[in-house]
């Protein structure tokens, strides 16, 4: 039934709904949990190859580009022995490298390969897809005011917003910028 056409009393319970910060934090734990289960379909073609925080690792340098263990590390919000392990494991699949700072040589810079970044491409084209595929089955209303909703709660949570590039993918999510 269209909100016109709904009577007074339901308005008002909608209303009184919408302001009740239990009911709204149900609907985005609902939505949580199906933009965790889009995620996690979006990496299962990699599954085999990749943990999650693996993956975020590999997201991480894919935003930042070569960087220290150390600022991986603090980005992830793991101890530099975790970031270190995560690192060899990443080497060994080819999907990343170390190599000398030329701006430091007693330092290492560690960064993606070009298989490294072609896995990162391949899941996030696979997420933004499906995330795209069920926003195009709400109606115009309802994708501006998601739009309007989504912007004012990671406002509030301090996220700083995915620049406007085009198809840009990434970062989603695990930056460290912050605004």
């Amino acid at each position: 039934m269209a909100d016109a056409e709904r009577p007074a009393q339901d308005l008002d319970d909608l209303a009184r709904d919408l302001d009740d910060v239990d009911a709204v934090t149900q609907a985005v734990m609902t939505a949580s949990r199906l933009l965790v289960a889009m995620s996690a379909r979006s990496l299962a073609a990699v599954e085999d190859r990749l943990t999650l925080p693996q993956f975020r690792l590999l997201v991480v340098l894919a935003t930042h580009g070569a960087a220290k263990l150390v600022v991986l590390a603090e980005s992830l919000g793991v101890n530099p022995s975790t970031a270190m392990r995560m690192m060899d494991r990443l080497i060994a699949a080819g999907l990343a490298d170390r190599q000398v700072n030329p701006s430091n040589r007693r330092e290492s810079l560690l960064r993606l390969t070009g298989e490294g970044r072609t896995v990162v491409d391949q899941v996030m084209t696979r997420r933004r897809d499906e995330i795209a595929r069920t926003i195009a089955r709400m109606v115009p209303a309802q994708r501006a005011a998601l739009v309007d909703a989504l912007t004012a709660f990671t406002g509030a949570g301090d996220e700083p917003a995915i620049r406007d590039s085009g198809r840009d993918l990434y970062p989603l999510g695990w930056s460290v910028e912050r605004g």
